[in-house]
């Protein structure tokens, strides 16, 4: 089942609110595990890091900033 308009809305804030700095400390975790690399190649993992936690949440951000089509006029 869909989930609303307005149930993406609340939680599309929430990812980003709680979610995105969980998973910049991750990443930083992460990363900082292993010998710092080159500048080049550290620059090069942030930005995919940075890309790829669209992936999974795509579907969630589609259409959010729209209108909702389902709202009393």
């Amino acid at each position: 089942m869909p989930l609303s308009l307005r149930a993406r809305k609340r939680l599309s804030i929430a990812v980003l609110v709680v979610g995105m700095p969980l998973y910049v400390v991750a990443a930083v975790t992460v990363v900082g595990l292993f010998d710092r690399p080159p500048l080049w190649l550290e620059a090069l993992i942030y930005v995919a890091l940075g890309f790829l936690w669209i992936v999974p949440l795509k579907r969630l951000f589609l259409g959010v900033a729209q209108p909702d089509p389902d709202a009393r006029r």
